[in-house]
């Protein structure tokens, strides 16, 4: 197509054509006006010389058409991998490019959406079809197509946000007699009590076209991966029940029901929470013997952690000490003895025996409670000084059935350096403690320690000579801890530059007391959204790869490499959504990798409600490839480009809006005063004029 224009080309600039011409048109005006001899000659004269110096040419543009931009949008979202969306997905796209390709005006731009795993949580076509288009002008898009099931969770909520004048279609993957059944929670708590009721909302609902009367569901609850109780469940009503979360830390709670037969997918018959349990306010029982400097250290420490309810006594006097001191001077309180260690020894969560020596304040049979205790699940620390190696140490009572180390009698004074073990660099309590990767540790020395016999846990510490200095162990269900100095308060009292004595006094009260971080034997696992992290804690110098279950039943082996002391770890990239179980040795776990509650899994059955509004008020159409599942075959509408006058795509077709946009191939340029002409016509009016003017 060419396309002709006139133009002006100026020999001059502005300024100088005014200087020029301006005086000349004036004059040539005035005798105009004065109807002067030879005026009009003047100005013919005056006319040629302005075209000679605006020197006019036509311009000839060669354009082209350019094509339409046909924008096709293919959902590859998780929820299009049910049933056969997939295949009717990938043979629309094919047939569709065959008939855009069969249009010689048109171009078709192939956006795929939905798929990666920044995407997988939500469909967003709407936002995918403004990036592909990005760098089109809005003149040349003819449309959209959309082939998907029409579960969109972008779709605007007015026609003019689209930012796209043409029309809009839509090929809807699935079939209009799908129906499903899906389980949500409604209300969880992110945070919980542990060992404490919590309250749970959840609800089950059926979607599309269900063929039986199904009104009633039955909901499993699990924890952990371990059932803890069945729910008969009406369908479309809000439950409410109760949990009791089993320990501190992260919980997975999962709810499921049963599938119906025939439902699109049974991915969402299951909803997972991930509940962060907390301790109650930890009770600790400090029992202090004679006044020491460690005794402060004890307590500043523990009533400085907000988590932990301290009930602290200092035995000032023993029985056997009688003077006739009045009764209103002693002691503030009676020492509540059978309260503490009969009637409520078990609501402690720690007892600890800082520098305590037997002086028959308590009964002996109350040791024998305080043993039972640690038996049953308790945890004791003994912050020894020399009177747990003299002859009314407490190791001579019933509690030595529980002690993982007895005295020797013998106490070593001198300075040393307190060095971790073998076991103290792996075990979670002392490993990576500030300090001690220097040699000497860069922490100050002590200066007493308590002797013992072989201990039968792990010596994490070890003092003068090799000695033990710190012996964890287990007894029954519970743990004793034993520190065999009354020195850390120098680390406090940043004796010599002091040392990590908050660290290691709170680490060894948590491992007491059970907290799950601080297992030496441990498996945990967490999920991100495309990976599992995976962390082996042991006091083995080497593990089994692990063992990983994908939602989809695969079983994977993932080797696991040390990544500091006493720790293994690995990370695994994954696709999939949902529950991993995680095996190693005699440990489980499970993570959850991904959104816990996606758009994407709690919506499945295929839909046209949601695209319709957008398509009729762009003028486009939404069609089913498949109406029902017996169709062999999905069906593709014809393609076609509207005029300008329609708004509005046919029936049963996919009607484009044609561009008026053109690309410039060539310009010709021709003028029409060339300067041979304009020489011509300016000697000829002169000539003119002076023969006039000269009669």
């Amino acid at each position: 197509m060419s396309l002709f224009s006139l133009n002006f080309s100026p020999l001059l600039s502005s300024l100088w054509l005014a200087l020029c011409l301006v005086p000349l048109a004036l004059i040539t005006l005035a005798g105009l006006a004065l109807r002067k001899r030879g005026s009009l000659l003047r100005l013919a004269g005056f006319a040629a010389l302005a075209l000679a110096l605006f020197n006019p040419e036509i311009t000839r543009e060669q354009r082209e058409p350019l094509k339409t931009i046909v924008g096709v949008v293919v959902d590859r979202s998780a929820s299009q991998s049910q049933g056969n969306r997939t295949q009717d997905t990938d043979s629309a796209l094919e047939a569709l490019k065959q008939k855009l390709s069969a249009q010689p005006d048109i171009e078709t731009r192939i956006i795929e959406a939905g798929a990666g795993t920044e995407n997988r949580d939500t469909t967003r076509l709407f936002t995918a079809l403004n990036e592909g288009l990005r760098d089109v002008p809005p003149s040349r898009i003819g449309g959209a197509v959309m082939i998907t099931d029409g579960q969109v969770h972008d779709v605007p909520a007015k026609a003019d946000e689209l930012n796209l004048q043409a029309p809009v279609h839509g090929l809807i993957t699935g079939t209009g007699d799908e129906f499903d059944r899906n389980i949500r929670f409604i209300r969880v708590p992110r945070f919980g009590l542990s060992g404490k009721p919590q309250e749970l909302v959840f609800r089950v609902d059926d979607a599309g076209k269900i063929p039986v009367n199904a009104s009633q569901a039955t909901v499993t609850i699990r924890i952990n991966g371990e059932m803890v109780a069945t729910v008969p469940t009406p369908v479309g009503q809000d439950v409410k029940t109760e949990i009791t979360l089993p320990h501190a830390g992260r919980n997975i709670v999962e709810i499921a029901t049963e599938p119906l037969e025939g439902e699109v997918t049974t991915a969402n018959n299951q909803a997972v929470a991930l509940i962060d349990a907390i301790r109650e306010n930890l009770r600790v029982l400090l029992v202090s013997g004679e006044p020491n400097n460690g005794e402060r250290t004890w307590r500043n420490l523990l009533k400085s952690d907000t988590s932990v309810d301290l009930v602290h006594f200092t035995i000032l006097r023993p029985p056997e000490k009688q003077d006739d001191t009045p009764i209103n001077e002693l002691s503030l309180i009676v020492f509540p003895t059978r309260e503490l260690f009969v009637d409520k020894v078990e609501d402690f969560d720690l007892i600890i025996f800082d520098r305590y020596q037997h002086r028959n304040v308590l009964p002996l049979l109350y040791y024998d409670y305080i043993a039972q205790y640690v038996q049953n699940g308790g945890a004791l620390l003994i912050a020894a000084g020399p009177e747990y190696a003299d002859s009314m140490s407490i190791a001579r009572t019933p509690l030595l059935s529980v002690l993982p180390a007895l005295p020797t009698g013998t106490v070593t004074e001198k300075g040393f350096y307190p060095r971790l073990t073998e076991s103290g660099k792996r075990h979670p309590v002392t490993r990576g403690l500030e300090g001690s990767e220097q040699e000497p540790p860069q922490w100050s020395r002590w200066f007493r320690s308590i002797d013992i016999n072989t201990p039968q846990g792990e010596t994490v510490m070890q003092g003068p000579d090799n000695k033990p200095l710190m012996v964890l162990g287990h007894q029954g269900k519970g743990r004793v801890g034993m520190l065999l100095s009354d020195q850390g308060w120098l680390w406090a009292r940043d004796f010599e530059g002091g040392g990590p004595y908050a660290s290691l006094y709170r680490r060894m009260a948590h491992w007491l007391m059970q907290e799950p971080e601080l297992e030496e034997e441990a498996l945990t696992a967490k999920g991100t959204s495309d990976r599992l992290d995976i962390t082996r804690q042991t006091m083995s110098d080497k593990v089994p790869a692990a063992k990983v279950t994908t939602p989809s039943g695969k079983v994977l082996d993932v080797p696991l490499t040390q990544s500091v002391a006493g720790q293994f770890t690995a990370q695994l990239p994954v696709s999939e959504q949902g529950l991993y179980k995680i095996e190693n040795g005699d440990y489980s776990v499970l993570a959850h990798v991904g959104n816990v509650d996606t758009p994407e899994l709690r919506d499945s059955i295929s839909t046209t409600q949601k695209l319709q509004p957008v398509a009729q008020a762009s003028g486009g159409n939404i069609m089913r490839l498949r109406e029902t599942a017996q169709q062999t075959t999905i069906t593709i509408p014809d393609v076609t480009l509207m005029n300008r006058a329609q708004t509005q795509s046919p029936a049963d077709m996919l009607g484009f809006k044609p561009t008026q946009d053109t690309s410039l191939v060539a310009v010709h340029r021709i003028p029409l005063f060339t300067s041979l002409l304009a020489l011509a016509a300016l000697l000829l009016i002169l000539g003119g004029t002076w023969y006039r003017e000269g009669r």
